[in-house]
């Protein structure tokens, strides 16, 4: 029997913290993964308008093996300034890589698109987004919300609200796989207009609804729905940003194979995905806190349960979103 783990969250992998901080009025925030002890990492980037930073150390043949956090943020490329904020969260803390005697915190980062969301986005001279890196550090625990929260709190699909979701998988061997989604796709999560979400078979319980695939399907299953076909839609206005951790021992090799094997689970919950107009990226964190090291068949199973387990993230993440004022779309909730 496949199980989650206590919480049901990326925080059930040893080692983490996750911490969010949104604001209502602007309809935007931030979402941070920190790694109590540096992680490895990887990332993989298939969708084709990304907004990143700090990504090409994280390839296997670069020299930094580990990260100290990884941000997802809205505000399109304004919320790299995200990343900042955490950084120098974490230099007050006397975290960072040493180098020639400066501690300097490595923070790859992440962005989506929630610039046209219903929000107040007339913010100042410089956006809020350093600001918001900074406090979700302060917020960070293994407990945390889903929804319209953090990295979140602006996103969209097609027809419906995002957010940011999350998911654990309890492997047979020991290990713990996680995944944490901020839900922004130019693409739909759901089969058609139902409230029947694509990633059903792999759902555990009644995480999304418990409603399984309809039968018989509806007439627009098969019908491609984008969030912006009839509002003139942007190339790179959308973006599922995610993260995929695990407790095993990985190498940053085998990291970046776990980020590959991730992007099944946006195949398997988003339809369409990976396009010119999506930025969609996988980071994967391994903290080697189970001290398990996998062969080749255990290792089969940890890249299975990574497209599982990212699927129901994102799933989730539109389950739990709330309505708010001036929202452009509904909320799943609201779906009958």
């Amino acid at each position: 029997m496949v199980r989650t783990g206590p919480r049901n969250l990326i925080s059930d992998v040893a080692g983490l913290r996750v911490g969010n901080a949104s604001d209502a009025r602007l309809k935007s925030g931030v979402t941070t993964v920190l790694c109590d002890e540096p992680a490895v990492a990887g990332v993989q980037i298939l969708g084709g308008a990304p907004g990143t930073r700090e990504t090409d150390l994280l390839e296997p043949h670069n020299s930094v093996e580990t990260i100290h956090a990884v941000v997802l943020s809205g505000g399109s490329a304004f919320g790299l300034d995200a990343a900042s904020g955490v950084q120098a969260a974490l230099r007050e803390r006397g975290i960072g890589f040493e180098v020639g005697g400066f501690r300097v915190p490595i923070v790859p980062a992440a962005i989506l698109f929630d610039l046209r969301n219903g929000g107040d986005k007339g913010w100042s001279r410089f956006p809020p987004y350093r600001d918001l890196g900074y406090e979700s550090v302060q917020a960070a625990t293994v407990d945390f919300q889903l929804g319209t929260a953090g990295a979140g709190t602006g996103a969209l699909t097609s027809g419906l609200k995002g957010g940011l979701g999350s998911a654990s998988t309890l492997l047979d061997n020991g290990v713990t796989i996680g995944a944490l989604a901020a839900v922004n796709p130019t693409g739909s999560v759901t089969v058609g207009r139902s409230r029947h979400f694509w990633a059903a078979p792999f759902e555990i319980g009644n995480e999304f609804g418990g409603l399984g695939y309809p039968s018989p399907m509806p007439d627009d299953a098969k019908r491609i729905s984008l969030k912006y076909r009839d509002r003139q839609m942007e190339t790179g206005g959308n973006t599922t940003i995610a993260v995929i951790a695990t407790d095993a021992v990985l190498t940053k090799a085998a990291a970046k194979r776990l980020a590959i094997s991730a992007h099944d689970g946006f195949v398997r919950a988003i339809w369409p995905t990976h396009t010119p107009a999506d930025g969609d990226l996988v980071f994967a964190l391994a903290t080697g806190k189970s001290g398990i090291r996998l062969e080749a068949d255990a290792a089969i199973d940890l890249y299975a349960a990574a497209g599982a387990t990212m699927a129901r993230a994102i799933s989730r993440g539109v389950f739990a979103a709330t309505p708010d004022d001036n929202d452009l779309f509904p909320v799943w909730s609201s779906r009958r």
